[in-house]
């Protein structure tokens, strides 16, 4: 996940929220914990939100069933 971290952080550097997006649901999709896979794509839900990104309604329906929204 290191080199995902550090395209985390240029992306955040860059304010490439776009990138954000995607970078964050890959983080979760990697999680090892149902805690950390929601912490991520809450994280790509708010971007999201804020650019009326496509991804928005698949990301809400993935917090929605464990429960987070």
């Amino acid at each position: 996940m290191s080199d995902l971290n550090d395209r985390l952080l240029a992306a955040h550097a860059a304010d490439d929220r776009w990138a954000l997006v995607a970078l964050y649901t890959q983080a979760a999709d990697q999680a090892n914990t149902v805690d950390a896979a929601c912490f991520f794509l809450t994280q790509a839900y708010i971007f999201g939100l804020e650019m009326a990104h496509p991804n928005v309604p698949v990301l809400h329906a993935r917090l929605l069933k464990e429960g987070r929204v």
